[in-house]
């Protein structure tokens, strides 16, 4: 459903500040975590921190970096779709590289919080460490489609054993020391990878973790990784800063995937890990006005998480873009009017923050043009493969 565009007055509501624990940011526009592989040696350079500072300068009210690998040896490495050059949070060369980003940022009048993953399943074994998954599962190879097909196939094939209780705390450990390592940088806040099939999120879906309690179990039981994970980097991060977790229905493995078939079974999922120190949910979805539960009315995934755990939520998915197909993952290169849609949802009470992706990836200046009335740029797939 189109409605029109609404006038840089009517989105006025986006451009008022909130406040998150001990942060406050401008607008409720946010840039959304995209991987960008532009960290050799894992680390950031004048040319990611500039990255990053155009969009302070160009008024998001809030940046979120690419995901950055944990303390672990099994944290980051090849998915079977030639990434690279992605970076880790594992030593002191790392704070003080992120700690220039964070400062051309907050000299640019900007904040920025670093959203913190590991790979877990979708990773290829190398020699530091096997892959990574609760109970030894990629997930059913057979549904993965367009873009990750390849992936499924060979990491699928490779070996991937059952980690034991001690290797399991040694991850929790990894995302506490670089929550901690995010603090020594500088950051606002801090962000968790909780969907998309990554080592979280595996912990929660019942396909990848067929696992006994303490670990696995119900749809409850499955929360006490992500509950220790959090409660890790909540005592890391203190108190006053944010903490934002990610969580999506849709997997790599399977966009087709359902974390939770019903509103009651999310609220067992997503109750536990609110109550372990997050302050919003970032619901990650193939398109953001998509009702999440359609025989229980129009309320999009952000909407359940807010209206079922009290907390801030986020929507994130083809806002500002036509969305790719559902089977995979092209890209139609053209803008579309979708703001009005995001609007309404937010004047609703929907959620709390905006994020957008693709498009303040090619554009730095994306929500200073949205605030002024500007035309907006239609998307060119090329903008990933670069540093604008």
């Amino acid at each position: 459903m189109q409605i029109a565009s609404p006038s840089p007055a009517e989105l006025e509501p986006l451009f008022t500040p909130l406040t998150i624990r001990g942060l406050t940011i401008a607008n409720r526009l946010v840039m959304a975590p995209m991987t960008r592989g532009f960290c050799p040696d894992n680390l950031p350079g004048p040319d990611v921190s500039g990255y990053y500072r155009r969009r302070a300068e160009g008024g998001a009210g809030l940046l979120v970096t690419e995901a950055i690998g944990t303390a672990h040896p099994a944290a980051v490495g090849d998915t079977g779709l030639g990434e690279s050059n992605l970076p880790l949070f594992d030593g002191e060369d790392k704070v003080v590289a992120w700690a220039r980003v964070v400062e051309d940022v907050h000299a640019a009048g900007g904040h920025i919080i670093p959203q913190l993953w590991h790979q877990g399943p979708m990773r290829l074994p190398n020699g530091q460490a096997p892959a990574f998954s609760p109970s030894g599962r990629y997930g059913d190879p057979a549904k993965a489609a367009g873009y990750y097909l390849k992936q499924a196939q060979i990491i699928s094939a490779a070996p991937m054993p059952v980690p034991t209780d001690e290797d399991i705390a040694d991850v929790v450990a990894g995302f506490g020391e670089a929550a901690q390592a995010s603090v020594e940088a500088g950051f606002d806040g801090l962000a968790l990878h909780g969907a998309h099939g990554y080592l979280i999120d595996s912990f929660l879906w019942s396909e990848t973790n067929r696992r006994a309690p303490p670990w696995g179990g119900s749809a409850t039981e499955r929360t006490r990784f992500a509950v220790e994970v959090v409660r890790a980097c909540r005592v890391a991060i203190g108190e006053d800063r944010p903490l934002i977790f990610r969580f999506s229905q849709w997997k790599q493995q399977d966009f087709r995937a359902r974390l939770a078939d019903t509103p009651q079974e999310l609220e067992a999922i997503l109750g536990p890990i609110a109550d372990a120190g997050v302050d919003l949910f970032d619901a990650s979805v193939r398109y953001f006005d998509t009702p999440a539960f359609p025989e229980h009315g129009p309320l999009s995934l952000a909407g359940w998480a807010k209206k079922l755990t009290g907390k801030l939520t986020g929507a994130v998915g083809g806002i500002g873009l036509r969305s790719g197909k559902y089977e995979s993952d092209d890209v139609v290169a053209e803008p579309t009017n979708n703001l009005g849609l995001a609007l309404r949802r937010f004047e609703a009470g929907e959620f709390d923050i905006v994020s957008v992706g693709r498009a303040i990836l090619q554009d730095p200046n994306w929500v200073r043009k949205l605030r002024n009335g500007e035309a907006l740029p239609a998307f060119d797939p090329a903008s990933v493969s670069v540093l604008t």
